[in-house]
């Protein structure tokens, strides 16, 4: 059963294609380096108030950093 709500891939891909390594993203978003690795993986979730920076750091909204609709209800 998974405890957090982020679609891992999603965060992943926006940090890439914002150009961010981990660490630069880690900075920030005001976490270490080792949480968003674990973030991107699906190992650990984050926070709201981290979801929110990461969402700043990219410049979308949190929900664009959720998964669809469809695949979060069969979660």
């Amino acid at each position: 059963m998974k405890a957090h709500y982020q679609d891992p891939a999603q965060i992943k891909r926006r940090r890439i294609e914002a150009g961010l390594t981990q660490e630069g993203l880690a900075q920030l978003a005001g976490a270490s380096k080792a949480h968003i690795s674990m973030v991107e993986r699906g190992i650990a979730g984050a926070s709201a108030p981290l979801l929110g920076r990461l969402a700043t750091a990219f410049g979308c909204e949190v929900a664009d950093l959720m998964p669809p609709v469809a695949e979060a209800a069969t979660a």
